[in-house]
């Protein structure tokens, strides 16, 4: 089945009665209530469609998985990379810093990361400050999604892990099963409602903490009997935490890597509270990680099928 066309040739602006006029006068192209269901429905579906098998899927869009979007879209701009956000709204704890404050802390060195994006900040010796957190997540939301390999699909959740028997005999997380965040929190009010699936060699956990959809994967890897159990976040301590976070990035089951605070869930390690170097390091090195698992692997319809001699 080949893709859907996204567009037939539109006719030339010129050809329809417009005009961008304040004084009274503005004028809007024509339009028809179907066309603009056809537009939609035929770009959303087509992506579907084509992200069936992704290359790595990210589950979460707060600062790490964003960090780790950019930063693997940027080293490898021929990967698939699949986006999926369980909130309408993307970015997740990274539009304020502490306690609804809107000033954002990063500790040296992640601020060259700032410097890629061109955000300004104040310097105050081994910390920088963004004036507001929302420029920071909004700048790397923008520059993720220019990227012609990202896709976001937002407002969806991650239901549960596809979970296969390797080449190795291992079980391997080989993909998501996903479902509208909507029909996720409402399986209890209705009859059943079942998922669709996105199939990835690798899968990247970035879902934050413990919270309504916080630490998911961390907390399915229990329930499926992949880990014995929780490590449960341990309390604030910044010094700790930060470089216990980025420095413990990795594969923690084979095909699934875990990057941010939902590393302290499943460590047992210190939060860090109102400081966001790490969740940038963090995704940067789960993009690493990635890459490192991708280049490893003899990979077959987005399942690892071999490691490489």
């Amino acid at each position: 089945m080949a893709p859907v066309a996204t567009s037939d040739l539109p006719p030339s602006s010129t050809e329809y009665d417009i005009s961008e006029n304040y004084e009274g006068q503005y004028r809007f192209a024509p339009i028809e209530e179907a066309e603009v269901s056809r537009a939609m429905v035929k770009r959303y579906f087509n992506t579907l469609y084509e992200r069936a098998v992704s290359d790595v899927v990210i589950i979460g869009a707060g600062s790490a998985g964003l960090s780790c979007a950019l930063h693997l879209s940027n080293h490898r701009p021929e990967l698939k990379i699949t986006i999926i956000e369980a909130n309408v709204a993307p970015g997740g704890g990274a539009w304020l810093g502490g306690q609804l404050m809107s000033p954002m802390v990063i500790r040296k060195p992640a601020d060259g990361f700032l410097k890629q994006l061109g955000i300004e900040y104040e310097d105050e010796g081994a910390f920088v400050v963004v004036k507001h957190a929302a420029l920071f997540t909004s700048t790397l939301l923008s520059k993720v999604l220019a990227k012609p390999n990202v896709v976001l699909l937002n407002a969806t959740a991650v239901e549960d892990l596809i979970v296969h028997e390797d080449f190795d005999g291992q079980q391997r997380v080989a993909g998501v099963v996903t479902n509208w965040t909507l029909v996720a929190l409402n399986h209890d009010s209705q009859s059943c409602m079942d998922p669709n699936t996105i199939t990835a060699p690798v899968v990247i956990s970035a879902t934050g903490h413990d919270g309504p959809m916080g630490a998911f994967s961390a907390k399915r890897l229990v329930s499926a009997g992949l880990t014995k159990g929780l490590g449960n976040m341990r309390g604030l301590d910044m010094t700790r935490a930060e470089p216990t976070i980025v420095n413990n990035t990795r594969e923690v089951v084979p095909g699934l890597i875990f990057a941010g605070m939902e590393l302290s869930e499943h460590d047992g390690s210190n939060r860090m509270g109102p400081t966001f170097g790490a969740m940038i390091a963090s995704g940067i090195k789960a993009a690493y990680e990635a890459i490192k698992i991708l280049d490893s692997s003899n990979i077959l319809r987005g399942k690892v099928v071999s490691k490489k001699a």
